[in-house]
Formats: C-alpha cells, sequence, structure tokens
C-alpha cells in the first residue's frame, strides 16, 4: 500500500494505553479480552488505531474516553515499539502510553461493556504480544517519576491522610517505605496543604486529612523515594 506522494510501503500505526488505577491499596492495570484474532480471547492492553486526522495523544485520550467515559486523565508517552514481527496480524507500530485513572470516578458499566475487567499488578494473566514489555516500562518509568515528583492527584481521592498517600508508594513500588522517614520527606516538600478534618477509620484519634495545593510551588528533590 502507498500513501500520498511518497513511493513508500504504509505501515498501520496503534496506540497501546497501559491504564493503572488505585483501589483498596493496589495498584491495578485495566485489561479487556481481545476478541478478534490474531490471539482472540487472550488478555490485552486497550488500546486502538490512529485515525488519519489523530495524533497519537489525541487517539490515546479518544481510547481512554471510549471505554472509562473519563475525559480528564493523566497521560504519558512510554516508548514506541516498532519490531517488525511484534504482531502476527501485521507490520504495526505501536505507540504506548501510560494512564492514571481514579477507579472510583470511572464508568464501571461502560468498562463492563467493552469486556475489560481491573486486575491487581500481583494477579495478572498472561498478556499478548509484547504487552508486558509495555507495561515494565510504563511501571518504571512511573516509578522514576515518583521518585522525584509527589504522584497521587490522579489516584488518591482530594482528601486523603499520609498513610494513605504512603500505601500508594508502597503499591507503585512493591515494597514498604518506613512511616517516619516517609512522613518527614513527604512534608519537606511542601506541595501537601492539612486540613483541620480527620479520618477516623485508621485509628481511635484520627489521622488529618491533606490535599495537594491548587498552586505547586516549585520543587526539586534530589530523591523522594529510592528504589
Amino acid at each position: 500500500m502507498k500513501t500520498g506522494q511518497y513511493n513508500h510501503s504504509a505501515h498501520l500505526v496503534a496506540i497501546d494505553c497501559i491504564i493503572l488505577g488505585y483501589e483498596n491499596t493496589e495498584l491495578k492495570l485495566l485489561l479487556f479480552n481481545r476478541k478478534i484474532e490474531p490471539a482472540k480471547g487472550g488478555w490485552s492492553l486497550v488500546g486502538g488505531w490512529v485515525e488519519p486526522d489523530e495524533s497519537v495523544e489525541t487517539a490515546a485520550r479518544r481510547v481512554t474516553y471510549k471505554i472509562s467515559g473519563l475525559k480528564e486523565v493523566y497521560l504519558e508517552q512510554v516508548h514506541v515499539f516498532s519490531e517488525p514481527q511484534r504482531d502476527p496480524g501485521g507490520r504495526v507500530i505501536s505507540v504506548a502510553f501510560y494512564a492514571l485513572m481514579p477507579i472510583d470516578k470511572h464508568d464501571r458499566e461502560l468498562v463492563e461493556s467493552h469486556g475489560a475487567k481491573w486486575f491487581s499488578l500481583n494477579e495478572l494473566p498472561e498478556l499478548i504480544f509484547d504487552h508486558q514489555e509495555m507495561l515494565n516500562m510504563a511501571l518504571e518509568k512511573l516509578r522514576l517519576k515518583a521518585s522525584f515528583e509527589l504522584i497521587g492527584r490522579s489516584l488518591l481521592p482530594e482528601k486523603f491522610t499520609l498513610l494513605q498517600i504512603r500505601q500508594l508508594y508502597n503499591a507503585i513500588y512493591q515494597k514498604e517505605f518506613d512511616p517516619g522517614n516517609f512522613r518527614k520527606k513527604i512534608l519537606s516538600i511542601k506541595v501537601l496543604e492539612k486540613l483541620t478534618s480527620k479520618n477516623t477509620s485508621e485509628s481511635r484519634k484520627g489521622a488529618f486529612n491533606y490535599r495537594f495545593k491548587k498552586v505547586l510551588p516549585p520543587y526539586r528533590v534530589n530523591a523522594l523515594v529510592k528504589y
């Protein structure tokens, strides 16, 4: 197949979205059961084709909105996967993005209508093609970002405790952080606002709620956490 004035074969371009959510202290991945060959019936990342009038970013936002009903989703490009034999169905170049999505706010019925399901990172099924490689690279990029920048705005409720944000980091890195050191480091960068309300589900005395400041002050840390 030729395209335009260029005398060269055209390739199919796809996007694959590593959609990550957080629920019950677990980081989860949204997968759907593939309905077409090749690999029909296998578990796949959420993806689709890039239309002729779209950028890859626009396509990624269209796909995440179509499956979740959410327009404001954090997206970051991970990598371009272009091995000639990566997709048995043909010559497909895929641009992978990771997305951070609040599970409690997305449209669960819409997700289910697409045959999609949330899986804990500790209980993932085998993924088709090179999707496991995409996931691994996305997690590495997320962990690198979280080591220099306090994340959670896209995954936590508006109000949260320091325990809840530490539990999020435990889930992202799949390790336990020391409570005292974590608290000291997080508060030192001054991006959180302490509220007067308390969460009483964590202890009888209750723990103060925090939220991200609307305008974050410029900050840079050598390492927020080590991994």
